[in-house]
């Protein structure tokens, strides 16, 4: 049977796959990888299906220990990985024999790096995924140091190429649609949220990340909120005018009001950012979708 023994897990290591889906209105969130891109790279490398778990290794510090032969791909932040000590790449397709190691290094960019393994990691789904939700507790603990972890049979055709170019690093500017509580907030705060420059604070994890912009942002009205859905990329405003943005393992519900919404498509690169990072928002027009003709 091949497997992965975790030798050393880092800062955190979770399993996490795409998500669970539709559970929302019990009260449970989604989870999932917070960077899916590099969560979907690292699987297409090796030949997965797009469900298949991957490992999700915040700030690196990671080893672990291969038993019996297995294809790997390292994907998302950038920073060194070895294999038995001798440095390899990113978003390429690596041969492991019985007994190597692999080790993933503190990233010089990024915060979260993806491991996948042919097969996928095998662990008892949840609510039909084998995401960790580090708010709820659903799903697998995060891994330790002794754990061993199985690998599944989650695979795919192996792709044409065994080699994906990593995206490009660029600044974070993520587009936001207004609402559904911008209303409650001055002129002048939905000015400086597209004005400011917003730093990643240190209160920041899977479940959201704080930012503080210098200025806070005002409310026009001071009422009470009932609790209210949450989304990944909410942005909810608490009393002290902070912005807090919904990742991965956020809330389904809140009861502050959320000033607009970060587009889907630029949640992957918000999944990277680490304390002390800038980040800078644009406005994006709300359009409903097309009608089905037909």
């Amino acid at each position: 049977m091949t497997a992965i023994e975790i030798l050393e897990p880092g800062p955190l290591c979770t399993i996490q796959d795409r998500g669970r889906v539709g559970y929302s209105s019990i009260g449970v969130g989604r989870s999932g990888a917070a960077d899916i891109r590099a969560h979907d790279a690292a699987n297409r490398l090796v030949g997965n299906a797009v469900d298949a778990a991957t490992l999700e290794v915040t700030m690196g510090g990671f080893r672990a220990r291969v038993h019996g032969h297995a294809s790997i791909a390292v994907t998302g932040a950038e920073g060194p990985i070895t294999v038995n000590g001798t440095p390899d790449a990113l978003y390429t397709t690596l041969d492991l024999a019985d007994g190597d190691e692999l080790a993933v290094g503190t990233p010089t960019f990024g915060l979260r790096t993806y491991i996948a393994i042919r097969g996928g990691f095998d662990v008892e789904p949840v609510l039909g995924s084998r995401s960790t939700d580090t708010m709820s507790g659903l799903g697998p603990s995060p891994l330790e140091s002794g754990d061993v972890v199985a690998v599944g049979c989650d695979v795919s055709g192996w792709p044409a190429i065994d080699f994906a170019p990593p995206p490009e690093r660029a600044k974070a500017v993520a587009s936001v649609i207004l609402g559904p509580r911008a209303d409650w907030f001055t002129e002048l705060a939905v000015n400086l949220l597209y004005q400011q420059h917003w730093s990643v604070t240190s209160d920041s994890n899977r479940v959201g990340i704080r930012l503080d912009g210098g200025r806070p942002l005002e409310r026009a009205s001071a009422g009470e909120l009932p609790s209210e859905g949450m989304v990944p990329g909410a942005l909810q405003v608490p009393p002290d005018g902070k912005p807090v943005l919904f990742l991965a393992d956020h809330p389904v519900t809140g009861g502050y009001p959320v000033i607009g919404v970060v587009a889907s498509e630029d949640l992957p690169v918000l999944g990277q950012l680490r304390p002390g990072d800038s980040l800078r928002f644009r406005p994006r027009p709300w359009a409903p979708a097309a009608p089905v003709r037909g």
